[in-house]
């Protein structure tokens, strides 16, 4: 939500104001919290007792648990109320961020799409056109919701380029319920699938494959534990309950399931996982009449995920034998490590992505936290790397077999993100859409330095600033780091950030060890 995002915004200008004593004063005060009731509540772990006297907070539907959020509310805002130059500092905040925004488009068919949000929309819509044509509003979430907090996201398209299947949340839920479009016509089917979670919706003929729980127990949508997830195929037309299970796991109720079709419709994949890293890969031959899955990668140790097919085999980015990542060529019918094929040899920078497009394999890196792409033929030949306008972050490389151009997003701390296209015969980049931000990035420098760990690791830092301002430790300074879950913090423009800028503030960003960025540089991880 647009207001969210200005409170989120406000807290890092507050930061400044408050630090600086010649500009504003801010008035202190004792924060009076609502007294948290504590219950007698004990658990013994295997002969360790433990005591949570907060149990009663995790029933988010109970009436005192929404009163202590409400109590807590009003403490938040008294506090914001009283601090002078709030009010002054979220109008400029939201004169910066009132600037059209745009998605790369892609192409589906005939048509192209692409989202825009016209500045302080809620949700950003998502339009379409045929050729040159004007574009046209294709789905607009705004218009879902009395509110603006509903969201829609695409979950893919049909090969036939036809149809399209969407879901929409409520309120932030991970809960989605999918539908059907027919393209042309924007005409909504009557297909209407449930209880979707964690799930994209993958074509095959006539229908696709999706994710899915069984139905909640009522009034526990929202705090009962999802047991059970189940992959199923849905053929257009059908009433949800004809869906056909495809695959589950009576054994291990805690696993995410999700299945994928190669572009070719031959293979369907299969990815089991138990959490935010590690999963099991299982294959299907579907031009085999009543073929089984098999099992290629057991346990969940490494992650394996199929970029695409080659005729019979699979091309497969993995961690496997590679902590950087490297790209193989795996048989289904003989997928034992010992029969790999190595096509992209692992490098000492850690590959983010791997994808194809136009019968080629681009391969991205990440160096010093500076994403590098790199153009190879599908035997893993080495044709070129792809000129990005500085030490930024880049995305968006791939599409279709047939697709001879691309595009993509490249941004940094002072370039705001702008679309180029790419040709694949040529190599060539253009820009596409430069964003019109309202204040002068040509003032504004980032630089990375780095500085040593206890142990003497050099870990990157960027430092964002004013150009000429004296690093002397007398501006303040707003610093973030994260470090858990491989998460990569790499650079990227936040116009949100510029009220903090001019003012004479620096903003840093420590690439610390735990994220992603100190694994990718191939560093041992404390988390």
């Amino acid at each position: 939500m647009i207001k969210r995002k200005i409170i989120i915004a406000l807290n890092a200008a507050i930061i400044l104001a408050s630090c600086n004593d010649k500009k504003t004063e801010v008035v202190q005060e004792k924060l009076n919290y609502p007294k948290t009731e504590k219950v007698a509540q004990v658990d013994d772990y295997f002969g360790t007792k433990v005591e949570d006297p907060y149990r009663w907070l995790e029933n988010d539907t109970a009436e005192n648990t929404k009163h202590w959020v409400e109590e807590q509310r009003k403490v938040t805002e008294g506090y914001l109320s009283k601090i002078p130059f709030r009010k002054q500092l979220g109008k400029r905040i939201e004169e910066l961020i009132n600037f059209p925004k745009y998605s790369s488009p892609f192409k589906v068919g005939e048509f192209t799409f692409f989202y825009k949000n016209d500045g302080l929309q809620n949700q950003s819509v998502l339009y379409f056109q045929k050729g040159k044509d004007e574009p046209k509003v294709f789905i607009d979430p705004n218009k879902l919701s009395a509110d603006g907090t509903a969201a829609m996201s695409l979950m893919g398209f049909s090969n036939d380029n036809k149809y399209v299947a969407y879901a929409i949340n409520q309120s932030g839920s991970d809960w989605e319920t999918v539908y059907v479009m027919e393209i042309a016509t924007q005409k909504t089917l009557e297909d209407k699938l449930e209880w979707v979670k964690f799930s994209g919706a993958s074509w095959k003929g006539n229908g696709f494959y999706y994710s899915r729980y069984d139905a909640p127990v009522k009034g526990k949508e929202f705090s009962n534990v999802n047991e059970y997830h189940k992959v199923y195929y849905h053929k257009l037309g059908d009433n949800q309950s004809k869906d056909e299970l495809v695959y589950e796991d009576k054994q291990h109720p805690l696993l995410y399931l999700n299945a994928g079709v190669t572009e070719d419709e031959r293979f369907l994949i299969l990815y089991t996982s138990a959490g935010t890293s590690g999963n099991e890969l299982f294959c299907k031959d579907l031009s085999v009449p009543n073929s089984k899955f098999t099992l290629l990668f057991k346990g969940f140790d490494y992650d394996y995920g199929v970029i695409d097919n080659v005729g019979d085999k699979l091309l497969v980015k993995t961690n496997d034998g590679a902590s950087n990542q490297h790209v193989v060529l795996v048989d289904p019918k003989n997928s034992a490590k010992a029969n790999w094929k190595t096509v992209i040899a692992e490098k000492p920078e850690f590959m983010e992505s791997a994808s194809t497009c136009g019968g080629k394999l681009f391969v991205s890196y990440l160096k010093d936290v500076a994403t590098h792409v790199y153009q190879h033929d599908l035997n893993g030949t080495l044709e070129h790397e792809i000129t990005l306008p500085g030490l930024g972050t880049a995305e968006g490389f791939g599409g279709k077999a047939k697709d001879q151009e691309f595009y993509y997003t490249y941004t940094s701390f002072v370039y705001p993100t702008s679309i180029f296209k790419y040709n694949i015969a040529t190599g060539k980049s253009e820009l596409f859409r430069k964003i019109d931000v309202k204040f002068d990035v040509n003032q504004y420098e980032s630089k990375q330095v780095f500085f040593n760990s206890k142990d003497g690791t050099k870990v990157p830092m960027f430092i964002v600033s004013k150009k000429g301002l004296v690093l002397d430790g007398n501006n303040p300074t707003l610093l973030y780091a994260y470090g858990g879950f491989n998460a990569s913090m790499n650079p990227s423009f936040s116009a949100a950030r510029i009220a903090f800028l001019e003012q004479g503030g620096v903003f840093v960003l420590a690439n610390i060890r735990g994220g992603g960025s100190m694994a990718k540089r191939g560093i041992k991880q404390v988390c």
